[in-house]
């Protein structure tokens, strides 16, 4: 098993309201480019569906390094919601309460698992990206400290 010292938090970058599978997502990143990434899987370990239980589905092994945050992902697990921007691709908070409330279970059992991960956001990470279109630390502090 790899080393892991942190969670990052993402969103998918679709229309608030409207709801994906794991298998479209690994469908946008598998298939070859120019429309997909071409990558081999998923670039997320877990997916928070926009469904009414914000169901958490199982995206790419934990003990297999990402696909989600350049630079960070060989000790990293990618968590990513469905939604993040408007209807006008905008870049807006659209984390449901049960996503939300999906979210906490999932990062306290990740906890529970492999020890105190630190919580952060892609866009902790960098200055052209607004996913997961919040800020961690400001929506999440009792998480993150």
């Amino acid at each position: 098993m790899r080393e892991l010292k942190k969670i990052v938090v993402h969103c998918s970058a679709t229309q608030e309201g409207k709801d994906y599978s794991v298998e479209t997502i690994r469908k946008w990143h598998t298939d070859p480019k120019p429309k997909g990434r071409g990558w081999s899987d998923v670039g997320y370990h877990y997916i928070i569906r926009n469904d009414e239980h914000g169901t958490i589905e199982l995206g790419r092994d934990v003990q297999r390094s990402g696909a989600h945050v350049k630079g960070e992902n060989a000790d990293s697990i990618g968590i990513c919601y469905v939604g993040g921007v408007d209807k006008d691709m905008k870049a807006k908070d659209t984390m449901t309460d049960v996503q939300e409330a999906s979210l906490r279970k999932l990062v306290a059992s990740l906890r529970m698992v492999f020890g105190d991960l630190k919580l952060y956001g892609h866009n902790d990470f960098t200055n052209t990206k607004a996913c997961p279109s919040f800020k961690v630390k400001e929506k999440f502090p009792e998480l993150v400290d």
